[in-house]
């Protein structure tokens, strides 16, 4: 994007390049991202503006040709602005792609102060990984597996980062119970992926997955992606990923399970299975967790109470008062772990993805 920054350089005075952002309200405030991409574009003229469509995707040419048909009126702030805003997101390219992340933080930091400097950070990072990656997301799950059965367990992993959790686990359900088990593990423990990591994996699929580029280090799997992952998969690769990870990590198969069910998934479990877990929770971790829940989870656990049990849990939220966030947030992982358990002994059951089927 050297020459989109260029072009962009020379819309915009230098002197207004260099003023620390200010936390005001912005007239960007008021336009999409879609807006801001076609402001650009018209404010460039078409000789610049077509320096920009030499890097863009046929289908995102014909999306933001659209969206400038739409623009309609703009005023001289709202152009100005959304100018700026591309001249920022352009020098934080540049700096992320040629001195790498810390450096262009540092950078950014001296130029538009700490909180600035972040949010662009972020929306680079993010719009480098939707971009670079994006065409795997459209293949189907037949062609990704094709692709990634004979390779090894760490490249199906850092590959299967990038794609939607829900392709990730139809292609981990297609892969033998060892490899589904080393799969998983290496998905769980990634955490920054290396330029040189990236290249590694385009060198070994560059029939397949000739594109596989990235400029610089980009958060991708980990342990809450896994849970995602894990509970998209049906119940037999579920048990076997569990037990083979167990065996030699107790701590990370721990760690992963108890992300798979948060306190808030109650509103999908079925009145019966909601009757029954109650039964076993202790009737303060009830208060304490309602102090924080949302009212559809609420009505759900009171409409699964003998009205009895309802009251009191009502007459003792209303004199529960200065509780504290860590209390709630224990008494609920209490009530999950409970849920977790009688699951395990298929005394209840817990929809997941709509991977099973539930006979009457």
């Amino acid at each position: 994007m050297a020459d989109a920054a260029t072009a962009t350089a020379a819309a915009v005075p230098e002197a207004a390049a260099a003023e620390p952002v200010e936390h005001k309200v912005s007239a960007l405030d008021t336009m999409t991202t879609q807006q801001r991409a076609a402001a650009v574009i018209v404010a460039l003229g078409a000789e610049k503006a077509s320096k920009l469509y030499q890097y863009m995707e046929p289908e995102e040419v014909e999306k933001l040709t659209l969206e400038v048909a739409r623009l309609g009126f703009l005023n001289s702030e709202q152009t100005e602005e959304a100018l700026m805003d591309f001249y920022r997101m352009c020098m934080t390219n540049k700096a992320v792609t040629e001195g790498g992340l810390e450096y262009a933080r540092s950078v950014l930091e001296k130029a538009y102060g700490a909180q600035a400097a972040e949010d662009l950070l972020n929306k680079v990072t993010s719009s480098l990984k939707e971009r670079e990656f994006a065409f795997m997301n459209k293949a189907d799950v037949k062609s990704l597996f094709s692709a990634l059965q004979g390779e090894r367990p760490q490249t199906i992993a850092l590959v299967l980062s990038y794609i939607d959790a829900d392709k990730a686990a139809a292609v981990i359900a297609q892969l033998d119970e060892k490899k589904q088990v080393q799969v998983v593990e290496g998905i769980a423990r990634i955490d920054g992926v290396s330029p040189s990591a990236v290249k590694i994996v385009e060198a070994e699929m560059n029939r397949k997955f000739s594109n596989i580029i990235t400029s610089q280090d980009v958060k991708v799997g980990g342990i809450d992606y896994v849970a995602d992952v894990m509970n998209n998969l049906d119940r037999a690769s579920e048990k076997n990923i569990f037990d083979g990870i167990s065996e030699y990590d107790q701590e990370l198969a721990e760690e992963i399970r108890k992300r798979m069910f948060v306190f808030e998934d109650i509103v999908t479990m079925d009145n019966r299975s909601v009757q029954r877990f109650v039964q076993d929770c202790d009737p303060r971790d009830l208060v304490l967790a309602l102090k924080a829940a949302d009212a559809q989870v609420a009505n759900k656990l009171f409409t699964n109470m003998s009205t009895r049990m309802a009251q009191n849990i009502r007459d003792d939220l209303e004199i529960t008062t200065n509780v504290r966030t860590k209390d709630v947030e224990a008494a609920q992982q209490r009530i999950v772990d409970i849920i977790r358990a009688l699951e395990e002994k298929n005394e209840i059951i817990i929809l997941k993805g709509g991977k099973d089927d539930i006979i009457a």
